[in-house]
């Protein structure tokens, strides 16, 4: 073999070399991190884009200042009352949503009212795939949904939070029909007036998980309109095992004073 043709492929072994270490380099380069668009529903400002709906009231009638906001947060507020009395009441974002990541934090900042039931003390929940607010009946307690219960400690037992609850629906969890009221989740106990966040990750009717402070707790799939209805409407009979694909979300009032904030979320594909 002659010098030149020597040098030719000495210099072309150099250029694959080069070539490749430049490829490797450009392999281990850090991807850009794609930034996920989480959209705020509470400004912290104000009720705007907002429907209350109350026991015994229309939609949109705030009852005795029940949800008001201050120092940017979203408060069950009790001040105006004297007893509970059934006024169990709902403040449902004005959108209609499916597939979706929703997250807030929550706390329970008070004692609970005179009059309310004992299984409503420390207990809210963040509703997911919700009638219309202004399909309720005027005396109804809950829209028919499906329920993540948010529960607060009561200083010693055990008191699981982001558990499942299912007004006027029904759930599979482990491939099994869920239709008694509630189902507990695997989280810890909060006790006192610590903030928690929860997160609930809703794929349309397919699945839905529940995460709290950030660990996953409980997951079910295959929401359905079912039996018990606190709608007693000839609409909800009539739809008697469909899916339940998406609805409004809607926050709880259900008898002790709690604080709720950044509620935002992400909507996916």
């Amino acid at each position: 073999m002659n010098k030149t043709l020597i040098k030719e492929f000495k210099l072309l072994a150099l250029i694959i070399l080069l070539i490749s270490f430049l490829s490797c380099k450009d392999n281990n380069k850090k991807k850009p991190e794609i930034k996920e668009k989480w959209v705020q529903l509470f400004n912290g400002k104000d009720l705007n884009n907002w429907v209350i709906k109350i026991k015994g009231h229309p939609a949109g009638e705030n009852y005795k200042n029940t949800f008001i906001v201050e120092d940017g947060v979203l408060k069950v507020n009790y001040n105006e009352y004297e007893a509970f009395d059934n006024a169990f009441g709902h403040i449902f974002y004005n959108k209609i949503f499916s597939n979706y990541r929703i997250r807030l934090q929550y706390r329970f900042t008070g004692e609970q009212l005179k009059r309310a039931p004992d299984w409503a003390i420390n207990n809210s929940g963040v509703m997911i795939h919700c009638e219309d607010p202004k399909s309720m009946e005027i005396n109804q307690k809950f829209p028919v949904c499906i329920e993540a219960q948010l529960l607060g400690g009561l200083g010693q037992e055990e008191r699981a939070t982001g558990n499942l609850c299912t007004p006027g629906s029904a759930v599979l969890v482990n491939d099994s029909l869920i239709t008694r009221p509630c189902f507990q989740s695997s989280s810890k106990t909060f006790h006192g007036d610590q903030w928690v966040t929860f997160e609930a990750e809703v794929r349309n009717d397919s699945i839905i998980k529940h995460f709290v402070n950030g660990k996953h707790v409980l997951t079910y799939s295959k929401p359905i309109v079912d039996g018990g209805m606190p709608n007693k409407d000839e609409f909800w009979k009539s739809k008697m095992g469909t899916p339940l694909k998406d609805g409004y979300i809607s926050l709880q009032s259900e008898s002790t004073p709690m604080e709720f904030k950044n509620i935002e979320i992400l909507e996916l594909n």
